[in-house]
């Protein structure tokens, strides 16, 4: 296999103002791209070839450093472009997913500051995500191109805190860029069909 670069499910301009086209045409169509064209020479060869995209990143990951930055971001971005919808955010959780957040997170408010705390508080480029693992909601921190996959859990919410995806509209400002996307743009019922997926 290769891997594509797949469609925005939203127009360029749909996010505005709390994510520019400018900064979605970048960050899409060059860094995205980038992962893709990269990461398809570096699966050629590896051993790799054919398995799913998380069982290469998974297997990659101590082992392929190369194969596993591209992987990854291609596997987190994948995800991102949909983690993302115009009139998103808000606190309204869909029921089964807001009664796990109540039991294992403490609530919504509770939830929402350890996730912007996990994004500002990520020295240099990486991720802060809401995951399931072991049977349970987490939020966790994440390097680079590094996501739970390889840490034994299965992303359920993740949020790009390289400088590529806010700094043509926020500049340095990466908590006000946390604070306008998590409230705004987050998609909860694609947060909510992956929950219900991992939980079976």
């Amino acid at each position: 296999m290769s891997f594509t670069l797949p469609e925005l499910p939203y127009a360029y301009d749909a996010l505005a103002p709390y994510m520019s086209k400018e900064t979605l045409e970048f960050h899409h169509d060059k860094h995205h791209q980038a992962y893709v064209t990269n990461g398809s020479k570096l699966l050629e060869g590896s051993g790799l070839e054919g398995k799913s995209l998380e069982d290469i990143v998974k297997e990659s990951y101590g082992k392929n450093q190369g194969l596993f930055n591209n992987a990854g971001q291609h596997y987190n971005h994948i995800h991102f472009w949909k983690w993302m919808k115009p009139n998103g955010g808000g606190k309204s959780l869909p029921g089964k997913l807001q009664a796990a957040v109540d039991s294992d997170l403490g609530g919504f408010d509770k939830f929402r500051e350890d996730f912007l705390a996990a994004g500002g508080g990520q020295f240099g480029s990486g991720w802060a995500w809401l995951s399931f693992k072991d049977g349970k909601l987490e939020v966790t921190k994440t390097p680079n191109g590094e996501n739970p996959l390889v840490h034994g859990g299965t992303p359920l919410l993740g949020v790009d805190v390289w400088e590529h995806s806010y700094y043509i509209d926020y500049r340095n400002a990466r908590p006000k860029y946390l604070e306008a996307w998590f409230d705004n743009l987050v998609n909860w019922d694609y947060v909510e069909e992956l929950f219900e997926a991992a939980s079976k």
